[in-house]
């Protein structure tokens, strides 16, 4: 590594927020650009436990869940040394998750407003907390809890209301103060 543009060998970036604010599509993105490998808590819970994240919720219950995903998120936290890390929406819950997070690395918060959220859920039938019959006041109640220990944990927030992918990984890299490629 170390060509410009490049992020060092032992950098470390954990993406979290909201469902549906683009963790995963960004995460991919900024590692691409920085050159480091992408881990994805939620593929990465899947792939282990062989089922999807909805059929754990509704097979046993998002309890069950959140206890896989937090032992996911230390494994993966343990085994990398340079990596841009999706989490899944409902990671900072825990503690003891937040803790580990913001010891692991540099920790961005992906901020949208509830409308851009909704818009961007709209028709996914992979996220079981929408499933319930008012999945606009389910939604709202998820941030209002979530937003302010995404806030408590993060080092960068970027509000990507209207922002592209690239958009948002190059604001990521100029709060990061990465230089431009």
């Amino acid at each position: 590594m170390g060509g410009v543009g490049d992020a060092p060998d032992a950098a470390r970036y954990a993406l979290v927020g909201p469902m549906g604010v683009g963790k995963s599509t960004v995460g991919r993105a900024l590692a691409g650009r920085l050159r480091l490998p992408f881990l994805d808590a939620d593929e990465e819970l899947e792939d282990s436990s062989g089922v999807s994240v909805a059929e754990i919720f509704s097979r046993r219950g998002e309890e069950f869940f959140r206890s896989l995903e937090s032992g996911v998120l230390r494994g993966l936290l343990n085994k990398s040394t340079g990596a841009v890390l999706a989490t899944g929406g409902g990671v900072v819950l825990s503690s003891d998750n937040r803790r580990l997070l913001k010891s692991w690395g540099l920790v961005v918060y992906l901020r949208a407003p509830l409308e851009e959220l909704l818009q961007r859920l709209s028709g996914e039938p992979a996220r079981p907390l929408l499933q319930g019959v008012r999945p606009v006041q389910t939604l709202q109640e998820i941030l209002a809890r979530r937003a302010p220990l995404y806030q408590e944990i993060a080092d960068l927030v970027v509000d990507c209301t209207d922002l592209s992918v690239p958009e948002i990984v190059g604001e990521i890299c100029r709060l990061a103060f990465i230089p431009k490629a």
